[in-house]
């Protein structure tokens, strides 16, 4: 027997991997490509399934494609935490015999094989994702979902999955008992299509195999209870992908107000494929947790209390509190925005899903510590890692933040001589970078642990407002975790007992979308008029706390990566004073200062020891600035302006340590 290896070492070079590829004729040898041994995707498997199982000739319309069609959802099914298994043909519950049913994985735990055969065990079990009805590629998807048979199906399992091949349709049962259609996925419009597309089924897969992925494991998952956050932030990252999919096939000329009052509002361009990527994550994010923020609010609602009613995302802008975001929210969702986007469809959904959520469990976790800063970063995991990554956004254990807060708060007593810490009235702290606002609210609870051992009164609450929206700020670039730091600090004040007012003039906590690396300076030349008034409070607000405010405290995880965005001139020139010399004194002429916690330490420096004249930076960063040769005047500045440092190493340099 022939065969090839493939060794593969892992970038650290401590682990190494050999593949036996196995070829029992050498006279294949020279038709050998990698390629042939790609693995295909579910969706290309499922066609090619399809397609040979039509070119025998001998096929019948229905029951002969069944295979397929189980094999695809196995395999999708196979993914999802808990598995979900399709079984064709199940037993007839007094609803008649489904073409199959989708059993959760709870449902097969600890069942061996005979006990799964058993009909008074396996067979005494209702499908927990719902059941499927199956039809030719020539049938008609919309009659079948509405026939006597489906509504049947439905009064007893709850959930059909309606298919005819090449389209699938959800159906469930509304609240008068009649069938309702969700969710949709067309893979070609007609049977002809379908059959004569079908022939090159890689390249078939290749148009549809991101959002037909989310779609079927979407269905999957529909059934299921949705009382976790960090369930609804999965299905707010699938409807995210599948309208980020929609729009970057489309040309965006009816945006381009939004694009360039973001851009002004932000100081920066979206230029090039990074720019381009990151407006439109930017145009989406905006959207969805727009949405996500009203719905929060609306639940809090007398409407919104009642189990019955069902949120509508068309009027998401009402109870949207933050002025710039109800006004980008306002922007995005225009009537011809959304159906030329073709987002109307997946807002729709998005809706059904939040009507889904069982909102006092939900609420009971999302509301608890933690749990609302925890729900961001699972959804830009799931919707654009790639973003993500460029822009270096990752949690920071609840740990690390509580010590860093409590390390403050010490030195501020110890070394600052302010009594109270971080309770301090003359004490004003800024995360530059405040993502979810994790900082921000663990400032707020040592605050408020410190006044309730003082004797706090009915006034605490009045005091942590105050703080709250005078002395306490977060910068933010991204619109979602914009939203969610305000969602969370405002969640805290309410559990405190001090609810912000809403309305259109309503009290804010000061969360600032802003880009934190410019605007510190005062102007030179007149202020750009920016498009619409909300944007120019934001970015007037912001810059008034960046030039006016005597921050003492600048505090938080700066993100590490570079970002290939274009940027004010004022941004990229933060890092000159680093560079000062490097080439001249040390002989040090290949560097690379260029990682974004660089700029931020700068802005941290500058604030503090140029312009404070006093105060504590504490941030968690990259280790490579304590001992890379680049950094050496960077760390010259730090010795000679500071009076003391300390550091704290988690061993986290993954060239020095392995990130041990």
């Amino acid at each position: 027997m022939n065969h090839w290896a493939i060794i593969m070492a892992s970038p650290t070079g401590r682990k190494r991997v050999q593949i036996q590829l196995y070829i029992p004729n050498s006279a294949l040898h020279s038709k050998f490509t990698l390629s042939n041994f790609i693995k295909m995707n579910h969706l290309e498997t499922y066609l090619t399934d399809l397609r040979d199982t039509r070119a025998t000739g001998e096929a019948v319309k229905e029951t002969s494609f069944y295979p397929a069609l189980s094999t695809m959802l196995n395999a999708y099914g196979g993914e999802l935490k808990p598995k979900v298994r399709c079984v064709i043909n199940i037993k007839n519950r007094g609803a008649g015999i489904p073409d199959g049913g989708l059993f959760s994985g709870e449902q097969l735990r600890g069942n061996d094989a005979e006990q799964i055969t058993n009909s008074a065990n396996f067979g005494g079990q209702i499908p927990g994702r719902g059941v499927l009805e199956v039809k030719g590629a020539g049938d008609d998807v919309d009659k079948i979902a509405g026939s006597v048979q489906v509504k049947k199906y439905l009064d007893r399992y709850g959930l059909v999955l309606v298919t005819n091949l090449r389209e699938f349709v959800v159906t469930v049962r509304d609240a008068n008992g009649a069938a309702r259609l969700l969710e949709g996925y067309a893979l070609a419009a007609d049977e002809k299509e379908f059959w004569a597309r079908i022939k090159n089924p890689r390249e078939f897969a290749r148009e549809h195999e991101s959002r037909f992925d989310e779609y079927i494991k979407r269905v999957m998952l529909m059934s299921a209870p949705l009382d976790a956050p960090e369930s609804l932030a999965w299905f707010l990252a699938s409807y995210a992908r599948d309208a980020k999919a929609r729009i970057e096939q489309a040309e965006l000329p009816q945006l381009a107000t939004v694009r360039t009052a973001l851009e002004d509002a932000l100081g920066l361009r979206f230029e090039g494929e990074k720019g381009e990527a990151f407006f439109r994550s930017t145009l989406i994010q905006t959207l969805f947790y727009g949405v996500f923020s009203a719905w929060v609010l609306w639940c809090k609602t007398a409407e919104g209390r009642n189990r019955e009613n069902r949120f509508d995302w068309r009027l998401a802008q009402w109870t949207l509190h933050v002025p710039v975001i109800r006004t980008l929210f306002e922007l995005v969702v225009t009537p011809s925005n959304v159906r030329g986007l073709g987002l109307e469809e997946v807002l729709a959904w998005t809706s059904d899903a939040l009507s889904r959520v069982e909102r006092v469990k939900f609420f009971e976790r999302f509301e608890e510590e933690h749990a609302v800063q925890y729900f961001y970063e699972p959804f830009l995991e799931a919707f654009d890692p790639e973003l993500r990554k460029s822009l270096g956004v990752w949690y920071t254990p609840q740990e690390i933040v509580a010590y860093m807060v409590e390390r403050v708060d010490r030195c501020l007593r110890e070394e600052l001589d302010i009594e109270l810490g971080l309770a301090d009235e003359r004490v004003y702290v800024l995360d530059p970078c405040c993502g979810t606002g994790a900082y921000l609210v663990e400032v707020l609870k040592r605050i408020k642990r410190t006044l309730d051992a003082g004797g706090g009164d009915a006034l605490t609450g009045d005091d942590l407002k105050r703080a709250a929206m005078e002395r306490l700020f977060g910068f933010e670039i991204l619109p979602a975790p914009f939203v969610v730091a305000h969602l969370q600090l405002g969640l805290q004040l309410q559990q405190a007992g001090a609810a912000l007012k809403g309305g259109t003039n309503g009290e804010r906590v000061g969360v600032y979308l802003t880009n934190a690396l410019t605007g510190w300076s005062p102007p030179t030349e007149p202020k750009t008029k920016l498009l619409f008034a909300e944007l120019e409070q934001e970015r007037d607000a912001a810059e008034s706390i960046k030039q006016r405010k005597p921050i003492l405290v600048v505090l938080g995880n700066p993100p590490y990566n570079a970002f290939a965005g274009t940027s004010a001139t004022e941004e990229g020139g933060l890092v000159e004073a680093y560079k000062e010399g490097l080439s001249k004194d040390w002989g040090i002429k290949k560097f690379n200062l260029d990682d974004l916690y660089v700029r931020f330490f700068r802005l941290a420096e500058r604030r503090i020891a140029e312009q404070t004249g006093k105060g504590i930076v504490c941030f968690i960063s990259n280790f490579s600035y304590l001992s890379d040769p680049s950094f050496v005047v960077m760390r010259q500045r730090f010795l000679s302006e500071f009076d003391k440092l300390w550091f704290d190493s988690l061993n986290g340099d993954s060239r020095e340590t392995g990130k041990l």
